[in-house]
C-alpha cells in the first residue's frame, strides 16, 4: 500500500514538473516544430517543379528541417547553381 501511495506521489510530481516546463516553452516548442515542418513541406513542394530536383537524403532533410525556408531556399540556390 505505502508503495503504491509513493508511486502515486512521484507521478503527480512528474506530471506538475512536465506541465509547468510546457507552460514555459511551449510557445518556443510550437515555432520549433512548425518552422521544422514547414521547411520540410517547402522542401516536398520545391521538388515538384521543373528543372529543379534536390535528392531528398539524410543531409538534406537535416538542412531543410533546421533551417525551415531559409534551408530549403539555401538548398535550392545550392543545386540551381552546381
Amino acid at each position: 500500500m505505502l508503495e503504491k501511495l509513493l508511486l502515486i506521489i512521484v507521478l503527480i510530481i512528474i506530471v506538475i514538473l512536465v506541465i509547468k516546463f510546457l507552460s514555459e516553452y511551449g510557445s518556443t516548442i510550437a515555432k520549433v516544430i512548425l518552422h521544422l515542418v514547414f521547411g520540410w513541406i517547402l522542401l516536398g513542394v520545391v521538388n515538384l517543379l521543373p528543372g529543379i530536383h534536390i535528392p531528398i537524403n539524410l543531409l538534406n532533410i537535416i538542412i531543410s528541417g533546421f533551417g525551415g525556408v531559409l534551408g530549403t531556399l539555401l538548398l535550392v540556390i545550392v543545386y540551381v547553381i552546381l
